[in-house]
């Protein structure tokens, strides 16, 4: 039984949510390990569709063990929410769904102070979700956060009151208001607390003892590797660690009980807020992208730069993560196009290069070197079986496979878990003990 990690190969919203979907019936176990309620996807189970942010997709998959990692910054109030709303439409989470109790908390004083950066950043934006996530982990790594566990400390108050103190001098400090009740934190925590406790688990026990006992488990990342604190695009990237390596930390799991990993790319790219993007669109062909992909923040609404697939970031991503399969998402949005540009290398100081510089200075000034693809000029959408694909959407497929050097196992050719075409690669056999071709025989 195979224990295995879904990441994102690019900046985020490649169309994880899907996968995980998809690859569910496969484990009997999904593991959120990093970020909060700044990542969101939008799943379609049963003819409905369930916007998740902080519960993993697995929830939707009767009996399947749901776990937030302690690397997780997680909002009580955004999940109370997000859980009311499943059991509201029947979902059940009972003895299955479960938090770290080293996870921290993440408050509102976090997303205001997040908010007000934002403000005074003015033009320079990095373009937070402004949940509070980035203050959040500040907190964890300065020492003076609180997790899930310490919402039942007896030094409650004076733990809140060095956090709060900290935001509100910030605050003072960016000529903005102050926070207008500090002094409720404390029952407000309390609260939270006695809403989570039922759920609050020493999850590192919890999971190795899954692993022990034979169980298979589905690691899901959030966001994407060019978001990673440390490996991403910086300063425009995320607060937690994205990348593969990430899902180790953020669960107690050590590597050697990981057998793989899957990443899930896109057929063309976007980002969501500031930073650079060589390969990026403008004008009516990426405002096409964005209205054929629905190419709008799950979590903000905020609409999604658009541009050519860029292998630069893709080869990259591969590097970082060792993917032993990738998931190729969206193949059906490119199926009204003569061409198909796709961005190999870049042209920088008149040189060519193909590998992703680290600054941000060389980034923002990258030209894209494109390789054009003919397009295919005919609908894909639901077919389900690679023969049948036109000629050029399989050699497109190829030729990113080419590119980034590892195997294109999934291509997704519509928004329902069904609409996937599984190609015949052992790696993916392996990590998924050739249960995933059993479930999609049965569509």
């Amino acid at each position: 039984m195979a224990n295995v990690i879904i990441v994102g190969m690019q900046w985020g919203d490649e169309g994880k949510g899907k996968i995980v979907d998809l690859l569910c019936p496969a484990f009997e176990g999904v593991v959120r390990y990093q970020g909060g309620h700044n990542a969101g996807h939008t799943v379609r189970f049963r003819d409905r569709h369930f916007s998740l942010h902080l519960i993993p997709s697995g929830i939707l998959h009767e009996g399947m063990l749901c776990v937030l990692g302690n690397g997780m910054v997680i909002a009580p109030d955004a999940f109370l929410t997000e859980l009311n709303r499943l059991h509201e439409a029947g979902v059940r989470s009972d003895g299955r769904l479960f938090i770290s109790n080293r996870a921290h908390v993440l408050l509102p004083c976090h997303a205001r102070l997040d908010q007000a950066r934002e403000e005074a950043r003015g033009a320079g934006k990095i373009g937070t979700t402004s949940r509070g996530i980035g203050p959040a982990y500040e907190g964890k790594v300065a020492r003076y956060g609180l997790r899930m566990c310490d919402l039942f400390a007896p030094d409650l108050d004076a733990r809140l009151a060095t956090l709060v103190g900290k935001i509100q001098a910030e605050l003072r400090s960016l000529g903005m208001d102050e926070l207008p009740d500090p002094a409720g934190y404390g029952d407000l925590c309390r609260a939270w607390g006695e809403q989570l406790q039922p759920l609050l688990r020493d999850t590192e026990q919890l999971l190795n003892g899954w692993i022990r006992d034979g169980h298979s488990l589905l690691f899901e990342g959030a966001q994407g590797a060019l978001l990673d604190v440390d490996h991403g695009t910086y300063p425009f990237v995320t607060s937690s660690s994205s990348t593969a390596g990430g899902a180790c930390t953020g669960t107690g799991v050590p590597p050697t009980r990981i057998d793989g990993a899957i990443g899930v790319l896109k057929a063309y790219t976007t980002r969501v807020g500031g930073g650079p993007f060589p390969a990026e669109l403008h004008g009516d062909t990426a405002e096409f992208l964005r209205q054929r992909g629905n190419e709008y923040g799950t979590t903000t609404g905020r609409p999604r730069r658009c541009g050519w697939l860029d292998t630069v970031v893709a080869r990259y991503a591969q590097l970082l993560n060792g993917v032993d399969a990738i998931a190729l998402t969206k193949l059906d949005v490119l199926d009204d196009f003569d061409e198909i540009p796709v961005c190999v290398a870049y042209r920088l100081k008149g040189e060519t290069v193909r590998d992703l510089p680290p600054d941000q200075w060389s980034l923002e000034n990258a030209e894209p070197v494109l390789k054009t693809m003919k397009g295919w000029k005919k609908s894909t959408v639901g077919t389900l079986e690679q023969e049948d694909l036109p000629q050029e959407a399989r050699d497109y497929v190829d030729f990113i496979e080419q590119e980034i050097g590892a195997p294109i196992s999934l291509t997704s050719t519509g928004p329902r878990r069904e609409e996937t075409i599984l190609r015949d690669h052992p790696d993916l056999a392996r990590l998924t003990g050739g249960r995933l071709a059993a479930v999609l025989a049965q569509r």
